[in-house]
């Protein structure tokens, strides 16, 4: 694994650091959460004389997994700062993450910003999760029954369920340790997938006003009109993204979601690369999950036309003349 050659040096680094903060991407996801909260666990019983910290904001329907802690300036003059699950600075929750001695970057998605002096990026691996499993076993720290939940519940998010194609049988290898560690799946999957009538409701509109193109592309507009209809938050909304993932003959889809001054964009893909389509709105991510943002709602037409672009081409292996 020559991506993984720095995982000696980060152990050494771990080693000899007092102060270990632990950050992740904003608006957090489980695998952001399972993996920073994970890490944080894993190393805190190796090292219980060492001050580890998680820094960031929350996501309330996420806070079964854990909750973050308050830091200062200061904490970081001398500190290992562990950034996971965060391609870009941009995106890193915290103010003050790479202001730390020695700065790590833990990531899966692909590596366009190289802002840490140590990183182990791997894109073939489901999630930043399953890349501290992975660490902690080359490490030879032992994950207990708290940490292989957290964990585990990163890669279930990242997976959808272990539906995705990036599940690998290494993944499912990896769960099944885990799961041996005897945590409570039905619990996770209750607390993970739960929603409230107002929500539901919210995911009954999605699915009346999806609209699909003849090239296959799915999307859906929510404006804060709507957002304030069903009380919903963007976040809320854009959690919703894969309400209609299932639709036949769907190769790729969209949600806008509009939040203040911007338009959140959300696109997943069964097949055509739309990652790229991402990075041309100030996004970027998987080759068949990523993000970006526009503007106004003028911008809209633009990234549906390109994605049409990216769908028309493509053609289901199954489906091939």
């Amino acid at each position: 694994m020559a991506q993984w050659q720095e995982a000696a040096a980060i152990k050494s680094d771990i080693e000899v650091a007092d102060t270990i903060l632990i950050h992740r991407h904003v608006r957090p996801d489980p695998d952001a959460l399972g993996s920073q909260l994970g890490l944080q666990r894993i190393l805190r019983n190796v090292y219980p004389e060492k001050n580890i910290y998680v820094v960031g904001g929350i996501v309330r329907d996420l806070e079964f997994l854990g909750k973050m802690e308050h830091v200062e300036e200061d904490m970081y003059q001398d500190a290992l700062v562990m950034i996971l699950d965060t391609a870009n600075q941009a995106r890193i929750d915290g103010q003050f993450a790479l202001k730390g001695k020695t700065i790590v970057k833990i990531d899966h998605h692909p590596d366009e910003d190289a802002y840490a002096s140590r990183q182990i990026v791997d894109t073939t691996v489901s999630s930043t999760s399953e890349m501290i499993v992975e660490l902690a076993e080359q490490w030879n720290y032992p994950i207990d029954k708290e940490a292989a939940f957290l964990l585990y519940a990163g890669i279930v998010g990242d997976t959808g369920r272990f539906q995705f194609r990036n599940a690998t049988a290494r993944t499912f290898e990896i769960a099944s340790k885990l799961i041996a560690k005897d945590i409570d799946t039905n619990y996770l999957y209750r607390q993970m997938y739960k929603t409230d009538l107002a929500t539901l409701q919210l995911q009954g509109y999605v699915l009346q006003n999806v609209v699909v193109t003849e090239e296959g592309v799915g999307y859906v507009k929510i404006d804060v009109d709507v957002l304030r209809q069903f009380h919903a938050s963007p976040e809320t909304a854009s959690q919703l993204v894969n309400s209609f993932s299932g639709l036949e003959g769907l190769k790729c889809w969209v949600m806008f979601v509009e939040n203040k001054e911007e338009i959140r964009v959300r696109i997943r893909s069964k097949g055509p690369v739309i990652n790229e389509v991402a990075k041309r709105y100030r996004g970027g991510g998987h080759p068949m999950a990523a993000g970006a943002t526009i503007d106004s709602w003028d911008e809209m037409d633009d990234v549906i036309h390109a994605l049409k672009e990216v769908a028309k081409p493509f053609t289901f292996e199954n489906e091939e003349s």
